[in-house]
């Protein structure tokens, strides 16, 4: 049913940690880093996730190289942002128009393909 008592407390330990630590990160980022949602903003949210389930979940993974993998993501999520206010070039890089698929009750056929 489970390895250990020692796996189970390394679960309780490493997530409540993790947990405080992405928490404390994304407080001191700012509302930015989760806010818009565009393409670049879901892939740092997914790697969010991911690196808390490895660091939860493998006992390879310290609290350390977690906790800086959660800061690289954060700095360079503060990094493009202020690239992409401050360039015209980078913001077509790393943001998408949004499409209508739906309008007047009628589906946009070309848009959806």
């Amino acid at each position: 049913m489970f390895n250990s008592w020692s796996s189970l407390g390394h679960t309780l330990l490493a997530g409540s940690l993790g947990y405080v630590i992405i928490v404390f990160l994304l407080r001191i980022s700012g509302k930015r880093t989760l806010s818009k949602w565009n393409s670049f903003d879901f892939v740092v949210t997914i790697a969010f996730g991911s690196v808390l389930a490895s660091m939860i979940l493998s006992k390879e993974t310290s609290l350390a190289q977690a906790s800086l993998g959660f800061g690289i993501l954060v700095l360079y999520q503060f990094l493009i942002t202020w690239l992409a206010v401050r360039s015209p070039m980078v913001q077509t890089l790393i943001k998408a128009e949004p499409t209508l698929l739906f309008h007047k009750g009628q589906f946009k056929s070309s848009a959806l393909k």
